[in-house]
């Protein structure tokens, strides 16, 4: 009987003590006195225009959607302040498919994936102490974006390009700042 006690504690104590491991952005690395975080209109330093708008609303609204904090635009309302800087977006053609010629156009070589890479800089700031809680001077993102005509209309329609690239932004922002990776 004190095999059977003993083999079930310890498979007891195995499960209850867990592996480690856990599910990515549903740890919260922030202190617990974090409520409100503060994330005002996040800089441009490119030639992209509007591009800060986009990653603004986007991030304010994964804040919204996927933590528990309430989000404010004023800093000084916020017990932590996320602040960003967009510095470099970059679109190159990366993907490409060739239309044959025919009897009145010629064969023509046209984008169908670009890839796009933004570099910012980024810094969470508790506002009470002024403690770094996460910074990333390099937060680079980078993902593929198929389009379906060529790549002078890739630019011309950049608004749902940039709407779904802000969405991506923001996820990975939010988790990086809230998991501290």
């Amino acid at each position: 009987m004190n095999r059977v006690t003993f083999i079930c504690s310890l498979f007891a104590a195995t499960v209850l003590a867990g592996c480690g491991y856990h599910v990515a952005g549903r740890n919260d690395a922030l202190p617990k006195t974090i409520h409100v975080i503060a994330v005002p209109a996040i800089e441009n330093k490119t030639s992209s225009y509007r591009i800060e708008q986009r990653l603004t609303a986007a991030t304010i609204h994964e804040f919204l959607a996927r933590t528990n904090y309430k989000v404010v635009s004023a800093p000084e309302s916020g017990d932590a302040v996320l602040r960003g800087k967009v510095l470099t977006v970059e679109a190159v053609p990366l993907l490409f498919t060739s239309i044959p010629a025919t009897a009145t156009t010629p064969a023509t070589t046209r984008a169908t994936t670009m890839l796009v890479t933004m570099k910012c800089d980024v810094t969470l700031t508790e506002s009470s102490t002024q403690k770094v809680l996460y910074h990333n001077d390099n937060f680079v993102f980078r993902n593929e974006y198929e389009i379906s005509t060529d790549v002078k209309s890739f630019f011309e329609e950049q608004d749902a390009a940039l709407d779904r690239m802000a969405q991506d932004f923001a996820k990975r922002l939010v988790a990086a700042v809230t998991e501290n990776y």
